[in-house]
């Protein structure tokens, strides 16, 4: 099959975006590669496409057990097999999946990159025919990226692990700095392509309203323009206040962040997706993996911390190609309060020592000890118990897991799972001896199927108990029974935060944090802050070509549409009318003429803007019609 073939029969498109074709065959021909697209822009297809035209396993990267899920799922859904790794998995989970992995069963294995310094994944990595090592949020491996993660600097090391294998890299948001450090970090061959697509948006137009009363504005940009909108802002409880706002000036909106229940998020998403409500109002944990093209409006009610998160949420807008827009809504006070909290996201290493101390002692763990899997972590009961604030808690732990000690997962969903652990001689046989368990296991076969006996399968407790006629707390019960006698393994649904110690429990004396590299990125993060502080205050040049000059890309052309080239236009017509209003009453002087007349003279590219001139000069009687309708000055007595 040709690679146009896959993309039409498993995707359903009809043809590739652009960019797409040229990286697929690149990659095609065994050349590592550097994608840079923009968010909505087809990233995806470009390292699955050119996996699933080979024989073996794809290997993707990617920083967010969210959008790892997400990618798994929808691959699944298509009929490809796919599944990931992560640190909410059991030791018997993961050996399961690597199992398979090795002997062909599955052709995208999804990777957190700290997965991939595990002894057993390097084992059994070398078992495995790769075909393709796909970098996701690629941008997470450079020190001068908004998203740095240690731990994407070490995926260098598993080319040695699988030789001769490409590379692609992806990122939406790579300035020329960071692309460079990409391909550095990931030993990039000589020969290697670099693609990047515009940073340009020809549909998205991007404004600033600078408003004392935001809330009054936003009401008034969602009534103005019709359609799908998402409202950025800060704070959990801003989304609820906003969305409480806009609900009563009757807006359909709902609200969202990470401290809902998953149940709850996933609900109200749909809600959103489907159309059933209008706008949603979020924390930036929302909209990451979500496919809904119709967005007509993105709002930002607070300035984000950098271009490169702001970029990368506008352009959920307008991914439709239809006209879209993208709003700042922002004021001086604005620009104090995010400087503080900024400033509050960088804790000193006396924070992270006292934070990581309070972690050794939360869990009883020992100098040196390291658990195996991830443990659950409540974030309030642990604030309350150390007496440490919740948000500068928070703000230590992504500190510590930037510095590569734990892994920070926020109320990450995971539905319950379940495999046999016998075979279907020892289950057929467990039936006839046990008859309480023979229909549940048979009904178990009826709704997942074979694939219960070779990798673990999501269930649904619910389901489970609808198609059996019993209640949801006697599945648990049979569930439990049947892990009690030694014939499955079930993982029970997770919705809570979890953290993983990726290091060897330290002594915090000799804590490796450098309170240098601490400064740095606070000198870093500050600088990145000022660029958007300048984009807001700007009031000169065209938005579309700020953005496009942040990323590196020189373009001598205004969009046309931002808030700035449209001032330009309105003041360049003012200018415009002007000249014609004087070049009328100097025609009209001394004689009458008729419009006609006018217009011949005058030679517009428009008539009718002359002819609606013309009309507001009479309005404002410095011209009159005469009886036999030619145009003269008002104090004409002819």
């Amino acid at each position: 099959m040709t690679p146009l073939e896959v993309l039409q029969k498993v995707y359903g498109y009809d043809h590739f975006r652009k960019g797409q074709e040229e990286i697929i065959q690149n990659v095609l021909n065994g050349k590592d590669t550097l994608a840079i697209l923009p968010t909505g822009g087809g990233k995806s297809v470009c390292f699955q496409i050119p996996a699933l035209l080979k024989d073996g396993i794809c290997i993707v990267v990617t920083p967010l057990i969210a959008l790892m899920l997400d990618q798994v799922y929808q691959l699944n859904r298509r009929g490809i097999r796919a599944d990931a790794l992560h640190s909410g998995m059991t030791s018997r989970e993961i050996d399961v999946t690597l199992d398979n992995c090795a002997y062909g069963a599955i052709h995208f294995l999804y990777v957190s990159p700290e997965r991939l310094k595990s002894e057993l994944f390097q084992q059994r990595v070398a078992k495995m025919n790769v075909n393709l090592i796909a970098v996701d949020e690629a941008h997470c491996i450079s020190q001068w990226g908004h998203d740095f993660r240690p731990a994407y600097r070490e995926i260098a090391e598993l080319r040695k692990l699988c030789p001769g294998v490409p590379v692609i890299a992806l990122s939406a948001s790579a300035t020329p700095e960071v692309q460079k450090d990409i391909c550095e970090q990931l030993h990039f061959k000589q020969g290697y392509g670099v693609f990047r697509e515009t940073f340009g948006r020809k549909n998205l137009s991007y404004a600033v309203r600078e408003e004392d009363d935001k809330d009054h504005k936003l009401l008034e940009i969602l009534r103005k323009i019709e359609g799908s909108s998402i409202v950025y802002t800060r704070s959990r409880k801003s989304t609820s206040d906003i969305a409480r706002f806009l609900f009563m000036n009757g807006i359909s909106c709902t609200f969202y962040h990470a401290g809902l229940a998953a149940e709850e998020r996933q609900k109200r998403q749909q809600q959103w997706v489907n159309g059933q409500v209008t706008v949603m109002v979020a924390t930036s944990a929302f909209g990451m993996g979500i496919d809904k093209a119709n967005v007509r409006t993105v709002i930002h009610y607070d300035i984000p911390s950098s271009m490169e998160s702001y970029y990368q949420e506008a352009g959920r807008a307008g991914r439709d190609g239809l006209k879209a827009f993208a709003v700042l809504i922002c004021n001086e006070q604005d620009l104090g309060v995010q400087k503080k909290i900024l400033d509050s996201e960088h804790p000193d290493k006396e924070t992270l020592q006292r934070v990581y101390q309070a972690l050794a002692n939360y869990y009883s763990l020992a100098i040196g000890s390291l658990p195996e899997r991830s443990l659950d972590f409540d974030i309030s009961a642990f604030s309350e118990r150390y007496r440490i604030p919740a948000m500068d808690l928070f703000n230590a732990l992504k500190k510590l897991e930037e510095n590569g000690l734990i892994q920070l997962n926020m109320g990450i969903h995971l539905p319950s799972r379940a495999i046999f652990l016998a075979n279907k001689t020892e289950v057929y046989k467990f039936e006839i001896a046990h008859q309480r368990s023979e229909n549940f296991i048979k009904g178990l076969l009826r709704l997942y199927g074979g694939e219960l006996y070779t990798h673990y399968v999501t269930i649904y407790e619910q389901q489970i108990a609808k198609l059996l006629g019993m209640s949801v707390e006697s599945v648990y019960k049979e569930l439990n029974y049947l892990v009690s006698a030694g014939i499955l393994d079930y993982q029970q649904r997770k919705d809570n935060p979890q953290i993983m110690f990726l290091q060897p429990r330290q002594d915090v004396r000799v804590l490796s944090v450098s309170q240098h590299a601490l400064d740095s990125r606070k000198d870093q993060a500050f600088e990145k802050w000022s660029i958007m502080a300048a984009y807001f205050r700007n009031r000169k040049m065209c938005r579309t070509r700020f953005i496009q000059r942040y990323f590196g890309e020189e373009s001598d052309k205004r969009c046309g549409t931002c808030d700035i080239c449209l001032a330009r236009l309105k003041g360049e017509h003012a200018e415009e009318e002007e000249r014609f209003r004087q070049h009328i009453l100097e025609l009209v002087d001394s004689t009458p003429r008729d419009v006609e007349y006018i217009l011949n003279v005058l030679d517009p590219e428009e008539p009718e803007q002359v002819i609606e001139l013309i009309r507001q000069m009479v309005d404002y009687q410095e011209l009159k019609y005469l009886d036999n309708w030619k145009i003269a000055r008002m104090d004409y007595a002819g």
